[in-house]
């Protein structure tokens, strides 16, 4: 088993933009992956919509995954795009991405990845700038978020993305891609955030409910990829919101590929966790 260790390390709408934006944004993107372990040749999982519904409860029994996540934003005719590369351990709920903002508009300015612990309830952040001190974390309360961070903090949690599935409905199996060398059966549908709030695992149940009072509309219209094993391989939601009279679209992927690897997740000290004001 590969080993990958980790070392240690809040209104509505208008709230969800200011966030991600001091972030500078959001999120699309084709990302490659390698390491996918073969699989067995993915058929329809029985009804389309049950086999995605599950698609969480089989990411649990699976354990652990590397993942990729890409964020891409629209709004005012500006587009920009997060990525983030990192670990998640489905059984704890953890995980750790580094994600990487873009360049300015400008296209001169590097910014430090973004170190994110992702955890129940809870996001940590570190070089996040903003008025914070480097060698501090910044803790944020993601049941309070308008958004339940599915794109606050520029990467959709990647249990949140699988327990938004929970809520599929309008679901057609669209037949069978090649995904990094993997064969993947291709599903389409939309997903009611509100209802995926109510069947969700008790750790993710307060993020959605609070995205399901932020966003606008509760649809979510996702394309996920299925391996033969009915674990998630790729899942891609797009979410709109409004800001300031402006609707901002936010597309987000996210990629599970390297099951198994060992994923440690070590929580800050709360003296190493900043507690001054931080700078929209």
């Amino acid at each position: 088993m590969v080993v990958q260790r980790f070392g240690r390390p809040p209104g509505r709408g208008s709230g969800v933009f200011a966030v991600t934006a001091v972030l500078i944004g959001s999120l699309v993107g084709t990302a490659t992956v390698s390491g996918c372990a073969a699989a067995e040749d993915p058929k329809p999982l029985g009804d389309p919509a049950l086999a995605v519904r599950n698609a969480a409860d089989v990411l649990t029994k699976a354990g652990t995954s590397k993942a990729s996540t890409a964020m891409e934003m629209a709004a005012g005719g500006t587009r920009v795009t997060i990525r983030g590369e990192g670990g998640y351990d489905f059984r704890r709920r953890t995980g750790r991405l580094q994600v990487v903002l873009p360049k300015d508009a400008a296209g001169a300015s590097e910014h430090r990845p973004i170190t994110e612990l992702l955890t129940p309830g809870a996001l940590y952040m570190k070089n996040r700038g903003a008025g914070v001190p480097a060698d501090k974390w910044v803790r944020v309360d993601t049941t309070t978020l308008d958004d339940g961070n599915l794109v606050t903090g520029g990467a959709t949690d990647p249990a949140a993305a699988a327990e938004l599935l929970r809520g599929a409905r309008q679901v057609t199996y669209l037949g069978q891609v090649d995904l990094a060398g993997v064969k993947v059966g291709h599903y389409r549908g939309v997903a009611d955030i509100a209802r995926a709030a109510r069947v969700a695992s008790p750790q993710l149940r307060g993020a959605l409910a609070a995205a399901a009072k932020g966003f606008t509309d509760d649809s979510v219209p996702f394309d996920a990829y299925l391996d033969g094993e009915g674990r998630l391989r790729k899942v891609r939601h797009q979410f709109s919101f409004s800001n300031q009279g402006r609707t901002v679209a936010v597309a987000s992927t996210t990629l599970l590929y390297g099951f198994g690897v060992r994923v440690e997740v070590t929580l800050p000290d709360r003296r190493d966790i900043y507690a001054g004001r931080i700078e929209a």
